[in-house]
């Protein structure tokens, strides 16, 4: 068969710088292996197609990690919202009449910005900064309530006595509300901004009490009653109780951060990992079969080789070196991607497998490594359709004729090769009486030539017997058949 020249090392080695990027390097080692030997087998054809890199990837991930985190938020804010009326139905009946109005107020507000934020999500009036407004401003409410709303309306009591009572939590479930973001910045955020609203109210109400009164206060004179006056003076503020308090709040923050950064590292190196082997796969399918592609990538590179009954077809560009010669290396390389285009559609479509390109010639075969029913016949229908495709079309601007053989019978498939480069092939007695039937159209004055092996599984009605003929490399001579055309009986 005929073969380029035109273009191997260019095509190949660019293909590698590409290759160079993916992860994967067993697969990728594999991959360039398998392309040179198949730029090797059909001489540089160039039959191309440049994938996305790294950039474009990078890309596709922030854009996943941006919607779950805007999927987090919305479903964040629906289990605040219910809480939120969980809260309020517990203490608006709980805390009395005077603190019904105060409590049913905050929940409004709360709610109102709460509905806020979720219609902002995803719109057009979303920015990265707006999930941070929000969280101040819950923030901000809930520091000012510590430091402005009475413990206790009716009692009079002493605004540093609401740092007694259980209240700290609720600063927990803003932190909550941000880990359902995804997002380890604004959960660290949240953090640091609860912490300093937490400890500026405090410090805002403790600087209204002339002599505070601390723990170190109540451990001077070494009885339990002295200690019990001091904590249950209005005075007492516990300082250092509130410090520890803002400190293990910073510190969850930081721990609930490191988790969803790690979170976030994990899933964009699986879709890295994702998106290289599907880039590999689409790639690799691009110079061998898309199946053989995935088995090896399913299987780490592995593709065992086996023996199975098979039907192999070889077809040949008639005239293919003088047709080189006329239109040059360039246009024959257009010509050759048109034709192989289409000719690889029809082969796939009829369960096949193009195994190799050579030159301008292909090597198909059905029923490895894909099992396929009635292979024989499968691979008759793409032989035919085959034929109609050259006798029914141009191929960037060039017609041409093309010559087929096909035989069935017992193929060896699998990887071979060595020095760390395989490639998937089919070979013997099969293979070779398939590539004999292809070249002895020339003397036949055929296109298609299909042996006595593959014949006895067709329907007889479509075959025209041409006899025995002696064969190079075949013991016993080989009944030939080939199509019968419009009008014979």
């Amino acid at each position: 068969m005929a073969g380029l020249s035109n273009g191997r090392s260019g095509a190949i080695s660019s293909l590698e710088v590409q290759l160079c990027r993916i992860s994967h390097s067993g697969l990728r080692a594999d991959l360039i292996g398998y392309l040179s030997d198949v730029s090797h087998l059909t001489g540089g054809w160039k039959y191309m197609r440049v994938f996305k890199g790294r950039e474009g990837i990078g890309s596709e991930i922030e854009q996943t990690l941006l919607g779950a985190e805007q999927q987090g938020l919305k479903l964040a804010i629906k289990g605040r919202l219910i809480a939120l009326v969980v809260v309020g139905l517990w203490m608006v009946p709980s805390r009395g009449a005077d603190r019904a109005a105060d409590i049913i107020l905050a929940l409004v507000v709360l709610v109102a910005l709460g509905l806020l934020h979720f219609f902002l999500i995803g719109s057009r009036w979303d920015r990265k900064w707006v999930k941070y407004v929000f969280i101040t401003v819950d923030l901000a409410l809930l520091s000012g309530a510590m430091a402005l709303v009475p413990p206790e309306p009716g009692l009079d009591l002493p605004q540093i006595f609401i740092f007694r009572f259980d209240v700290f939590h609720y600063y927990y479930v803003i932190i909550a509300v941000a880990a359902f973001s995804f997002s380890p910045g604004l959960v660290l955020y949240s953090g640091v901004l609860g912490a300093i609203g937490w400890l500026s109210a405090f410090l805002w109400v403790r600087s209204g009490i002339e002599k505070p009164l601390e723990w170190g206060d109540a451990l001077t004179e070494g009885s339990s009653d002295y200690f019990s006056k001091i904590i249950l003076h209005p005075d007492f503020v516990a300082t250092g109780s509130r410090v520890q308090e803002a400190i293990i709040y910073l510190m969850v923050a930081l721990l609930v951060a490191v988790v969803m950064y790690r979170a976030r590292l994990t899933v964009r190196r699986r879709f890295e990992a994702e998106q290289d082997v599907a880039t590999v796969t689409n790639l690799f399918g691009r110079y061998v079969p898309e199946a053989v592609a995935q088995t090896m990538i399913e299987d780490k590179g592995a593709l065992d080789p086996i023996e199975r009954q098979a039907t192999v077809m070889f077809v040949d560009v008639e005239g293919f070196t003088s047709l080189t010669e006329a239109k040059g290396p360039g246009a024959t390389v257009d010509i050759l991607n048109a034709y192989f285009d289409a000719a690889t559609e029809i082969i796939s479509r009829h369960g096949g497998i193009v195994t190799q390109f050579q030159g301008d010639g292909i090597l198909a075969v059905f029923n490895v490594p894909i099992a396929v029913e009635d292979h024989v016949g499968h691979a008759y229908q793409a032989a035919s359709e085959l034929l109609a495709l050259v006798e029914s079309r141009d191929f960037a601007g060039t017609r041409f004729n093309i010559r087929i053989g096909l035989t069935t019978g017992p193929v060896f498939a699998g990887n071979i090769g060595g020095g760390g480069r395989q490639s998937y092939t089919v070979y013997g007695d099969t293979v070779n009486l398939a590539s004999r039937l292809e070249v002895l159209n020339k003397t036949q004055g055929t296109r298609l030539l299909i042996s006595h092996f593959a014949a006895a599984h067709l329907p007889s009605a479509v075959l025209r017997s041409l006899g025995a003929v002696e064969i190079r490399g075949v013991a016993e001579p080989v009944e030939i058949y080939t199509h019968k055309t419009d009008g014979e009986g």
